[in-house]
């Protein structure tokens, strides 16, 4: 069981941004984000938006850092993954 974040590499917002998913259930994401103050509206269907500025706080609070590839490698594998056509049909 693990939380994991890839680099802020992502702009928007004027800003760069990480994603912050779970490798084992939703529960596990959202407890852990309640538990370092992110906004539930960060949550885009299975993963949180993070903004750059709350990386080493994250990583400093339990997220594994971890590439992009290999992010989106073990999201996959945790069955939690939501695909881009599953996106555009919500």
């Amino acid at each position: 069981m693990a939380i994991l974040i890839d680099e802020p590499r992502w702009p928007a917002h004027g800003r760069l941004w990480s994603h912050l998913v779970s490798d084992t259930s939703l529960d596990e994401l959202h407890a852990f984000a309640r538990a370092h103050d992110l906004p539930r509206r960060s949550f885009d269907l299975d993963h949180y938006d993070v903004p750059d500025a709350a990386f080493d706080r994250l990583v400093a609070g339990g997220a594994e850092f971890v590439s992009g590839g290999e992010l989106v490698r073990r999201l996959i594998a945790s069955g939690l993954r939501i695909t881009a056509r599953e996106r555009r049909g919500r």
